[in-house]
């Protein structure tokens, strides 16, 4: 392929060179680069591509697209752009063929309720005979292949590569979560979805490696609304007027509000041993009763997200309530039975507002106790420490306060920071930095009527030490505890 053909929808300056040079491979990994390619310098947290220029060259790149000055051997064309990060989103879409013009692209912003809804809406779309890939924070789903995730929204990059293996094992519909870095690091652009939907902000994501303030947080969680056909919003969230300021898409709203164009009413939540679930009627836009296997109100949230987001796909009611009835996901209240007396669960909730909603949720429920295992991960903001030790403190009867991933940090450390934050509160709580060992003390000392919730980790199958992923899972953790006391997993 020709150099111009990649850069097509793209401004840019020749700085040396030809732009109808014969290139190869696209590719912002010096250590992919192979001879023919065309080089993106990325500018990252990390190192900069715009310093692996002359090595680049040496092993054949025919061209480096840079959004700063460089020097570069004769017979490298060198192409400048504002943005190298735009331009590598352009340029991919290009290099795989425009693969998200072949498909309904459907994508989900949120603090909360990303992953839970992307797979509501895989399964309702199924249910009615269409392939929906899936992009999220857990895995990436094409056609029978899971790919475990890195990121919430991969680089632009391997999202069209993802797009293009979409389009070839037949799907004609992808969900996919959609991060506010993603957002803010063009990882997105050039993308037209045809569904925009945004659940929910809270102040997360806010520090040195993330966003600089909660403003920039909203400002890059409305760039997708100015990116998509329609736009679906959570009418109830207090910064839904503020993320589609400068929305250009038409817009349709869901929410237990009056104002709501689809409304959840007349909630009723549903206890049995072993069993907690949510009911509700669906009015509006749509008239019908449904029942979901999973608690809380935010259940009811994802839920309705998922019923405006398949009614453009003209899926019929009966088809919704069925798919919604069997929709699981990995790490989200993810119910383990080890006892007839009492309830244990798995939930992803990492930061305060996704714990606080989990907490206040199942006290819904009158539990005997609510229990709490969890810690905070390394190298990332110390405000969200204090936050979920002071709404555990708050909300939980019992807090256990144990590791997640430390990466570079000292886990007593990031505990110390925990239990600051509950000391604020009259809670009652102990420390155990043995993750697994937290997890027997919470089992073995668990009452009739409690529910025991393990956070943080969620889907997550490893610890992250000092740069090293060892493997651990909260269900492994449980099964070899429940098997060395004698008992297994039912």
């Amino acid at each position: 392929m020709r150099l111009t053909d990649l850069l097509e929808r793209l401004e840019y300056e020749v700085v040396q060179g030809s732009e109808k040079a014969e290139v190869t491979e696209l590719t912002n990994d010096s250590r992919k680069v192979v001879p023919g390619s065309v080089f993106v310098c990325i500018s990252g947290a990390v190192s900069d591509g715009h310093a692996y220029v002359k090595e680049v060259a040496e092993k054949g790149a025919k061209a480096v697209i840079v959004e700063k000055q460089v020097e570069a051997p004769d017979g490298v064309t060198v192409i400048h752009v504002d943005d190298t990060r735009y331009a590598l989103a352009l340029m991919s879409a290009a290099y795989f063929g425009y693969p998200a013009e072949q498909l309904k692209v459907i994508g989900i912003t949120g603090t909360k309720g990303k992953t839970t809804t992307t797979y509501m809406v895989k399964s309702i779309l199924e249910g009615v005979g269409h392939k929906v890939g899936l992009i999220g924070t857990i895995e990436t789903l094409i056609g029978g292949k899971a790919i475990p995730a890195s990121n919430t929204t991969p680089e632009s990059f391997t999202i069209h590569k993802y797009f293009k293996e979409m389009v070839d094992a037949g799907c004609d519909s992808v969900v996919m979560e959609v991060s506010s870095q993603g957002l803010m690091l063009h990882r997105t652009a050039g993308i037209e979805f045809e569904i925009g939907i945004f659940t929910n902000l809270g102040e997360d994501h806010i520090g040195p490696n993330e966003h600089k303030d909660f403003e920039d947080y909203k400002r890059c969680k409305g760039i997708l609304f100015t990116q998509c056909r329609l736009g679906i919003a959570n009418v109830d969230d207090r910064w839904f007027e503020d993320v589609f300021r400068n929305a250009t898409c038409r817009t349709e709203t869901f929410g237990f509000s009056e104002k709501a164009d689809l409304r959840a009413t007349d909630v009723e939540h549903i206890s049995r041993p072993g069993y907690l679930g949510v009911k509700y009627h669906v009015s509006g836009l749509m008239d019908f009763d449904v029942e979901i296997d999973i608690p809380g109100e935010f259940s009811v949230y994802n839920s309705l997200t998922a019923i405006a987001v398949c009614r453009h796909f003209d899926v019929p009611a009966e088809e919704i309530k069925k798919a919604l009835k069997v929709a699981k996901v990995k790490g989200r209240i993810e119910m383990v039975k080890v006892s007839d007396d009492f309830t244990l669960m798995i939930d992803y909730a990492h930061n305060a507002m996704s714990l606080e909603s989990l907490l206040a949720t199942l006290r819904d429920y009158d539990p005997g106790r609510l229990v709490t295992v969890f810690g905070c991960g390394g190298n990332r903001s110390r405000t969200r420490r204090f936050e979920m030790g002071e709404v555990s403190g708050k909300l939980a009867d019992f807090t256990v306060i144990t590791s997640d991933n430390p990466r570079f940090e000292e886990p007593q450390a990031i505990i110390d920071d925990i239990i600051t934050g509950i000391e604020r509160t009259d809670g009652k709580y102990t420390a155990i930095c043995d993750r697994k060992e937290a997890i027997r003390y919470a089992i073995e000392n668990g009452r009739p009527g409690d529910v025991i919730i393990l956070a943080g980790k969620g889907h997550e199958t490893y610890q992250e030490i000092k740069g090293v992923k060892y493997d651990m899972d909260d269900r492994v953790l449980i099964a070899e505890i429940l098997e060395e006391q004698g008992a297994h997993v039912r």
